[in-house]
């Protein structure tokens, strides 16, 4: 009696393997559906970070050189011209001291994050009075601890 030997796989084996693969991306897509959304949502928060960053990097320059408010404008590194109000950077200026907006459609103060709705921006927004501090708009609400979890939430569903 000779012996058979094996040339390939069965097709049982093949069509397991196949079943596998099938549970595995069942599974697997849909946590990756959500990815492109979550980094648009990440980039539109680092957005405003930056902005706050460089609003309080400016204000430092601003309070060591005894800035006034509006007129000409001071130098805050390599940006001439910057113009204050309340000792921090005003909604036209802000764009001018971030170095790098790629991603972003810029009109004056907001930033939109292309490739997403026109939903998904966040906006500069100068202190109203002395002693405040700039705020964050972002869709439809003003950035704190309190609407913190409700503006990500809406920004889920906007960007």
């Amino acid at each position: 009696m000779k012996k058979r030997t094996q040339a390939g796989f069965t097709l049982v084996e093949l069509i397991v393997v196949i079943v596998i693969l099938g549970i595995l991306a069942a599974v697997a897509l849909p946590k990756f559906m959500g990815l492109e959304r979550e980094a648009r949502v990440a980039a539109l928060k680092s957005m405003g970070g930056t902005m706050l960053s460089a609003a309080n990097m400016a204000h430092g320059v601003c309070m060591a050189q005894n800035c006034a408010n509006g007129g000409a404008g001071i130098t805050v590194g390599n940006v001439a011209g910057v113009v204050f109000a309340n000792g921090y950077p005003n909604n036209a200026s802000i764009s001018r001291l971030i170095q790098s907006t790629e991603g972003f459609t810029v009109a004056g103060a907001r930033m939109t994050k292309r490739g997403a709705t026109a939903n998904c921006w966040v906006q500069y927004v100068q202190p109203a009075a002395a002693g405040a501090e700039p705020t964050l708009n972002y869709h439809n609400a003003v950035m704190s601890a309190a609407t913190e979890v409700a503006i990500d939430a809406d920004l889920r569903t906007q960007c």
